[in-house]
């Protein structure tokens, strides 16, 4: 009888053992990743995004661009920074208070040669969210007596202006911040290996689907305000961090005969007129990269050269012309290091 009984528990011990594998490989099947593609427009330029994972997260991405938006578009009129500025608050949500504190260090780095409190400038050369005529010299230095993120400071999660009339335009690190934070939520959903392209600004992690490192193409400066030309300049592998190139080809408009930049001097007040005709730059992130990309523009090669050559932590690359016209390309060691071909 005993034998009986415990050939029976056997049975059934067997019967759940089967049927909890069943029930396992039916509703617990292991997600298989493969990589995925997302694109489309945003704050008026193209963005692409690659990533490996189980399923299909636009919508992660969608949020990311919405909340960059209603926190730093000067152009969207119930943003924050547009509140900020027309001081109807001066509370700072996370992002700005990334973009404030990155665009502090820059600041400081650079002698003031990236500075985000040049909206007032920004305005008056055309560029921003309001239009008029260019500035005379006596506009430039009124307005000049109100850019400064020296004076600002942050006090318990307040700006804190010195003058009413300050204004921010974060438009120059907010695509940079906008990739990071889009890389961020790729990760939140499972995602290891993802390149995020807003632009030409770019952040990136892993790998891609050949098991290699993301390859980026810097491009040439070809001068087209009409339409974006691709002409690959060389080739950069990165497993992780971000990449940003600014350039005065691009962006600009025609006064009087005379190319004027989108790119403003902090310093100076005018239009900027570097003998840089690009700047690319690769940080640990790619806010920073952005905004170390503006900050050399405005600072030309001279400088940039002096500050950025022996940098361990950021690689810089320039193209500027010599009296010829022909290019001249030169790059730092951490750049360098990242090189694997040439055009």
């Amino acid at each position: 009888m005993n034998d009986k009984i415990i050939s029976s528990r056997r049975y059934w011990a067997v019967i759940a053992a089967v049927v909890v594998g069943v029930a396992v490989l039916v509703f617990y099947r292991p997600q298989v990743k493969h990589y995925m593609s997302d694109q489309g427009v945003v704050w008026t330029t193209d963005y692409h995004v690659t990533y490996e994972a189980s399923h299909n997260m636009s919508d992660s991405i969608q949020r990311v661009f919405d909340l960059i938006d209603n926190s730093a578009s000067v152009f969207n009129p119930r943003s924050l920074v547009s509140r900020i500025n027309q001081n109807k608050t001066d509370r700072l949500d996370s992002c700005l208070m990334r973009m404030y504190r990155t665009a502090l260090a820059v600041n400081e780095a650079t002698g003031g040669a990236y500075d985000p409190t040049v909206m007032p400038l920004v305005n008056a050369w055309g560029f921003g969210y309001k239009k008029g005529q260019l500035p005379d010299k006596k506009m430039i230095d009124s307005l000049l007596h109100i850019v400064g993120i020296g004076k600002t400071r942050i006090e318990a999660g307040r700006l804190v202006k010195s003058d009413p009339r300050i204004q921010f335009d974060f438009s120059s690190i907010a695509k940079g911040l906008a990739c990071d934070e889009v890389g961020r939520a790729l990760e939140r959903g499972g995602a290891a290996s993802y390149m995020v392209e807003i632009g030409g600004e770019i952040a990136c992690k892993g790998h891609n689907a050949k098991g290699e490192k993301w390859h980026v193409s810097i491009d040439m400066p070809i001068e087209d305000n009409a339409r974006v030309e691709h002409q690959p300049a060389l080739v950069i592998a990165l497993d992780g961090g971000g990449v940003a190139t600014s350039g005065n080809y691009r962006k600009y408009k025609e006064v009087a005969g005379k190319k004027v930049s989108h790119i403003v001097n902090p310093i100076t007040g005018y239009s900027s007129e570097s003998d840089l005709l690009s700047v690319t730059i690769v940080a640990p992130d790619c806010m920073t990269a952005d905004a170390w990309a503006t900050a050399c523009m405005v600072m030309g090669t001279a400088r940039t050269r002096q500050l950025m050559e022996g940098n361990r932590h950021l690689g810089v690359m320039t193209i500027s012309a010599d009296a010829q016209g022909n290019y001249v390309v030169w790059s730092n060691k951490r750049f360098a290091s990242l090189v694997t071909s040439q055009q």
